[in-house]
């Protein structure tokens, strides 16, 4: 089963993939071309990358560990897009020396600068390997989401120790060692030169739902999902999604 079928991965992945897809379609009609290079840094086992070739894209996957990339090599044979589909080991903070500059007519950085010591180093590297006019898709962890989670699971200390601590850490034994606001990130991306085009909330609700109701419910998951797309650009609950992503366009 395809990975955007599977419900779970659907409630994880189904905002950014709709959107990503969108913004695919812009870059295609404004080159004139239909195959575009795409840059998964962090892209691990291909959740996205293999999906991306899947509409005819090249996508090169710049991760650090060498046992995610050869699970990608294995999906993409499975898909029957492995000649679209190109693993490279590396980070975002070393990324030009796997990869060139200027290359890429879209990049993704999805799940990244939560785990790097420099984001800003991060998002400036992902910008300057766009060509201009090229699209960044950047996904962070949210802070409001994990505060939210905390206290509804009776942690309330440690949900105002992640409000307080500047990474938005709850404590020592988070497993996520940084953070966003939609301000901070939108000014990481802003100052590296894109032109911010939309900013979503990700898994808003479906981290909060029982697993037991959308596994058991009839049409809950499609349910859950439609309530997440209608919420995603709402201002008002971006403070409270697990995630936070942003969309945006190189400046020229």
């Amino acid at each position: 089963m395809s990975d955007q079928l599977r419900p779970r991965a659907s409630l994880r992945t189904a905002v950014v993939w709709e959107v990503l897809k969108d913004a695919l379609e812009r870059r295609v009609k404004a080159t004139g071309r239909e195959a575009l290079d795409v840059l998964d840094t962090g892209g691990g086992t291909g959740n996205f990358a293999v999906p991306v070739a899947r509409l005819g894209h090249r996508v090169t996957v710049v991760d650090p560990s060498p046992n995610a990339l050869f699970a990608l090599e294995r999906r993409a044979e499975e898909a029957g897009v492995a000649d679209r589909v190109r693993g490279v080991q590396g980070d975002i903070l070393g990324l030009f020396e796997v990869v060139d500059r200027v290359g890429y007519d879209a990049v993704l950085c999805h799940g990244v600068l939560e785990y790097v010591d420099d984001p800003a180093e991060g998002v400036r590297n992902a910008v300057e390997a766009l060509r201009p006019a090229g699209a960044l898709s950047l996904l962070g962890a949210g802070l409001g989401g994990a505060v939210l989670a905390r206290a509804l699971a009776g942690h309330f200390a440690e949900a105002r120790q992640a409000l307080a601590d500047p990474t938005g850490r709850w404590g020592d034994g988070d497993p996520v060692p940084r953070r966003f606001t939609a301000d901070q990130l939108t000014g990481l991306v802003d100052d590296a030169g894109i032109e911010v085009g939309a900013v979503h909330g990700v898994r808003v609700f479906a981290d909060l739902v029982p697993g037991v109701l959308v596994d058991t419910e009839p049409g809950a998951t499609e349910e859950l999902l439609r309530l997440e797309a209608a919420v995603a650009e709402l201002p008002a609950f971006h403070a409270v999604a697990t995630q936070l992503h942003v969309l945006g366009e190189k400046r020229a």
